[in-house]
């Protein structure tokens, strides 16, 4: 029997990299097909145009772009708040059409007169700021650590059934400079967000989900990250007045294997673009 899709009041999804080896783009699709959002916000670099390339741009991700539109056609409000990655849309803040709209940061109006501040948190990030090439040269590094990930897991996998690895991830967590920096960060945004008053700060950028109440000296907030869908697998959701950390784990794994693969309707760029604006003409009219 067909699961139902989950009702979601608000769904936060950041640092997909759509247009990169290291993209989970099916387990991502198999996700949005579980939901039924509201308002959908792309906290930064869902597409990654810092290493897009024509000659790598598989049908899943093209699936998971046709999916959000699917949305966009039927109402549901999507905000795209720009990244590093996807920097290159920051010149269109403030864009819109239909229920879609690009912009830089975004303060959502919740239940009970409560306040999420959300941004990618790449305002942040020193190395941003003053060493571009340099965050671009390990973006690539770090594409290409996945890669040999991905085909040791498969080995670790299939030959010695030891399960998955994450090199990547290891190297973040046991790197002192790396820890402090992303407790920096988080400190950073909470300080922020209790200084305005708002009840939450939602950040992506760090690929290090979470879900905390942060005290500071003038007051606390819940400081939330969305993760990411490289490694982590994760989405923030809100629904009854309540945030959770939503993570793909092996049971949504056996899941996609138990769902007979759609038949392809695949379409180029061109094409999805232009049905988009077929069909908000269509609503508009």
């Amino acid at each position: 029997m067909k699961k139902g899709k989950r009702q979601v009041d608000v769904v936060v999804i950041s640092d997909v990299h759509l247009g990169t080896y290291g993209c989970r783009a099916k387990e991502l699709l198999h996700y949005l097909k579980s939901i039924k959002p509201k308002i959908v916000v792309l906290n930064g670099d869902i597409i990654d145009i810092w290493q897009f390339s024509k000659s790598y741009w598989p049908k899943s991700h093209m699936k998971v772009v046709k999916h959000l539109m699917n949305w966009l056609s039927k109402g549901v409000k999507v905000y795209y708040i720009t990244g590093n990655h996807d920097e290159m849309l920051r010149k269109f803040e403030g864009f819109k059409i239909g229920s879609f709209k690009i912009v830089n940061k975004l303060i959502l109006e919740l239940d009970n007169n409560e306040k999420a501040w959300i941004f990618h948190g790449d305002v942040f990030d020193v190395t941003m700021q003053h060493s571009k090439w340099l965050a671009k040269l390990g973006a690539i590094g770090y594409d290409s650590l996945i890669m040999i990930n991905s085909s040791v897991n498969y080995i670790s996998e299939k030959i010695f059934k030891v399960g998955k690895l994450s090199f990547s991830k290891k190297i973040k967590n046991s790197v002192k400079s790396a820890v402090k920096f992303i407790n920096s960060f988080e400190q950073t945004a909470a300080d922020i967000g209790i200084s305005n008053q708002y009840q939450y700060v939602i950040c992506g950028h760090i690929h290090h989900p979470e879900m905390r109440i942060i005290e500071q000296d003038h007051g606390e907030i819940m400081y939330l990250n969305s993760g990411d869908w490289i490694e982590n697998l994760t989405a923030l959701e809100y629904h009854n007045s309540q945030w959770t950390l939503f993570r793909f784990d092996d049971s949504e794994s056996v899941a996609m294997l138990q769902i007979k693969e759609e038949e392809s309707d695949d379409m180029n760029i061109r094409q999805l673009f232009s049905q988009m604006l077929t069909e908000f003409n269509l609503k508009s009219s």
